[in-house]
């Protein structure tokens, strides 16, 4: 007997979207959204508009909010402290705990930025291992040592060393292979 598995998915609103939860904001310039009328303000100051579409979060702070993880996404380098405002639609918001196996890993080959997403992410292929945050971190900061210094290749056999930074970032991120047991496959 075949038993169907029904995917419930959490419908998030302004009354539930700051409870545990994972999303991306899109920055939304500030002289755009002067007029926006402030429907909540945070202890820790952010300022909330809720529309029926998302929520306009205006904040000096992004990345973790008390028990979220909530990032903001901009064309230009994020300073600490600065007042950004961003958008996220109500479906833009996902479950985020400590314990579940819910980030992926994405590099862009074209400026080498890593980025985590969240497994309900629609863009996720399903090739990439899903971690928990605290794996997920553990696992940049190896990839960011593979792009940004030279020092672990150093008893590695290879050609050209670009060509094995995309090899074993990719394996960084589509197994669960230890970076020791990936440097070996690669040893003189």
């Amino acid at each position: 007997m075949a038993i169907k598995i029904r995917r419930i998915l959490m419908i998030y609103t302004k009354n539930n979207f700051y409870k545990h939860t994972y999303c991306d904001f899109q920055e939304i310039a500030m002289d755009e959204v002067a007029n926006i009328p402030i429907n909540y303000k945070s202890k820790s100051g952010s300022s909330y508009a809720f529309t029926a579409d998302g929520v306009y979060r205006f904040s000096n702070h992004w990345g973790r909010a008390a028990n979220c993880r909530w990032r903001l996404i901009s064309n230009e380098k994020i300073k600490s402290q600065t007042q950004k405002c961003g958008f996220a639609k109500w479906t833009d918001f996902y479950p985020n705990n400590e314990t579940e196996k819910l980030f992926y890993i994405e590099v862009n080959w074209t400026t080498f930025q890593i980025n985590f997403q969240h497994k309900n992410n629609p863009q996720f292929n399903g090739n990439a291992i899903l971690r928990t945050a605290n794996q997920t971190a553990k696992r940049i900061q190896t990839i960011k040592e593979v792009l940004q210094t030279e020092s672990w290749a150093k008893y590695l056999s290879f050609e050209d060393i670009s060509t094995l930074r995309k090899m074993i970032v990719d394996q960084l991120i589509n197994t669960d292979d230890t970076f020791i047991k990936i440097k070996q496959n690669y040893a003189k």
